[in-house]
């Protein structure tokens, strides 16, 4: 029980202002449906916390280097550039199902939780407890309590704050991301 309830606590507080965080209110957002949204979230984490778990140190290992830490940095000035670019042929075909807002959701969390600070969380609890099953039940407890409540903020938020303005916020918080992220490689901070 120990495993569950420090990997719960540990990424519940890493996730805290995180962009997956962001992610949960854009897509709240972007789609006003939050149980596909909450689900793909819950399918996204389950399947990329296990995945995590299961490599566990050699991830954390592998995270270290200078290279994948600017790809990274690049890739989040590419998903600020894609989050002021409307996608009305994708919104209106994703919003027509819950299908395809939990298809969207499960992918776009996937994709964005890889190398987070949640993932690397999970690879090194994975690594201290021996216990991949824990640890990806545990650390997706966590992911949930942060990412719930964001999803149905971010929706209610989204009624007062038009779709531009969280689009720009969004990107804005990417790029800074991507930049810190270079800058910092290159600065030897980390």
């Amino acid at each position: 029980m120990e495993t569950v309830f420090v990997s719960a606590a540990m990424v519940a507080i890493a996730e805290i202002g995180d962009k997956t965080q962001l992610l949960a209110i854009v897509l709240a957002a972007k789609f006003r449906k939050p149980v596909p949204i909450v689900l793909g979230i819950l399918a996204a984490t389950l399947l990329n916390h296990a995945a995590a778990a299961s490599i566990g140190y050699l991830i954390a290992e592998w995270l270290n280097g200078k290279l994948f830490q600017i790809i990274v940095g690049a890739a989040f000035i590419a998903m600020a550039g894609w989050a002021l670019i409307p996608d009305k042929e994708d919104d209106e075909a994703a919003s027509r199902s819950h299908g395809g807002v939990f298809l969207t959701t499960l992918i776009a969390f996937f994709f964005v939780e890889i190398g987070d600070k949640t993932q690397i969380a999970t690879s090194l609890l994975a690594a201290q407890f021996h216990n991949i099953p824990l640890v990806t039940l545990g650390t997706t407890i966590g992911m949930m309590a942060a990412n719930v409540p964001a999803v149905y903020f971010g929706e209610a938020v989204t009624r007062v704050v038009p779709l531009n303005y969280v689009r720009i916020a969004a990107a804005a918080v990417f790029a800074l991301i991507g930049v810190w992220m270079i800058v910092a490689t290159f600065g030897g901070a980390q």
